[in-house]
C-alpha cells in the first residue's frame, strides 16, 4: 500500500503559476507512472499529465505548454509545475500512481490515489 500526500495548492490570479508536490509513503522507484488529474466542481475528473520511471512524459491537450510534471524518486516525490494558470485550471488536484507503464500514458490506471489539492484561479 502507497498514501500519497498532495501539497502545494491555493488561490492565484490568473496569469501566476503554483507548483503541486505528491510526495508518497515509500519509495516510488518500483512505481512505474505517476500522474496527476484534477476534478472542478460538476465536472468528471480528467487526467492531466503523467511521467514514467523512464521519463517519458505526456499531458492533457489543455494543460500543454503550460503545465510541467517531474519526478524524484530519491525523495519519493512527484511535481506538477503550473504557469499561466487560467480561472479554467481551478479544480482540486489529485496525485496517483500506477504500477504499469500504460500505452497510452492518458489511458494510466491508477492503483493509488491521493486525496487532493485545491487550486483556485481568480480573474
Amino acid at each position: 500500500q502507497v498514501q500519497l500526500v498532495e501539497s502545494g495548492g491555493g488561490l492565484v490570479q490568473a496569469g501566476g503559476s503554483l507548483r503541486l508536490s505528491c510526495t508518497a509513503s515509500r519509495s516510488i522507484f518500483r512505481i512505474n507512472t505517476m500522474g496527476w488529474y484534477r476534478q472542478a466542481p460538476g465536472k468528471q475528473r480528467e487526467w492531466v499529465a503523467a511521467i514514467t520511471n523512464g521519463g517519458r512524459t505526456d499531458y492533457a491537450d489543455s494543460v500543454k505548454g503550460r503545465f510541467t510534471i517531474s519526478r524524484d524518486n530519491a525523495k519519493n516525490t512527484v511535481y506538477l509545475q503550473m504557469n499561466s494558470l487560467k480561472p479554467e485550471d481551478t479544480a482540486g488536484y489529485y496525485c496517483a500512481a500506477d504500477r504499469g507503464i500504460p500505452l497510452a500514458l492518458a489511458a494510466m490506471s491508477p492503483d493509488y490515489w491521493g486525496q487532493g489539492t485545491q487550486v483556485t484561479v481568480s480573474s
